[in-house]
């Protein structure tokens, strides 16, 4: 079997056994014996058991970065982060052990692997900011487009981007939503409430 093939059998295992059992729990006994090749040979491939985890974290990371900036390509701003949220929640609903690798495992883990998580919540983040900040400058000049600036654009993304980390987890106790209805519905909270700010409206403590 050709290594890169290998590989990606042993990664593929290894996101299953490492979202089941935690990483620190996981054994490269089990993963290998699920893979269906000796222990030495996984540390051949992958080196050690953080090469392992490093090789699925890069990996699942790369696929959703990748399904986010597939969806978002065309259209209006407010539909290409649409799209791109709709695969977010899509791709998670689909391949929930990977998700629990990324969003659950890495979290605890060392600096290394801290490092990989940021850089692709970083990617992600810019690519939201990018389409909040297009949003804005498409909303129209003059008074109404200078309500909303950068920073209104980097604070959108972050609510936006920290709501829907924690929004899987509530589809993972709500398993009816679809994703494109999560992403509907996340898109009224927010994207309206901002095209409200755009209009002039804004809320004060004691007003009614």
């Amino acid at each position: 079997m050709p290594r890169r093939v290998r590989e990606q059998q042993i990664i593929d295992v290894g996101v299953r056994v490492f979202a089941k059992r935690g990483y620190h729990a996981a054994s490269v006994d089990e993963i290998a014996e699920l893979a269906g090749i000796s222990k030495p040979m996984v540390y051949l491939y992958l080196d050690s058991k953080e090469g392992l985890f490093l090789a699925c974290l890069r990996r699942e990371s790369d696929r959703l970065v990748a399904a986010f900036q597939g969806a978002a390509r065309a259209g209006a701003p407010e539909e290409r982060l649409y799209a791109g949220l709709a695969a977010f929640f899509g791709f998670v609903s689909d391949h929930r052990d990977s998700w629990v690798v990324l969003h659950r495992q890495a979290a605890d883990l060392g600096a290394t692997i801290a490092a990989e998580v940021g850089e692709v919540r970083r990617v992600v983040m810019a690519e939201v900011a990018g389409l909040v900040g297009d949003g804005i400058t498409d909303s129209g000049s003059g008074c109404r487009g200078a309500l909303l600036g950068k920073e209104d654009a980097d604070f959108v993304a972050h609510a936006l981007v920290g709501a829907a980390d924690s929004l899987t987890d509530w589809m993972a106790r709500n398993p009816g939503e679809s994703p494109d209805g999560v992403a509907l519905r996340l898109m009224h909270m927010v994207w309206v409430g901002m095209r409200h700010a755009l209009d002039g409206e804004a809320w004060a403590p004691g007003e009614r």
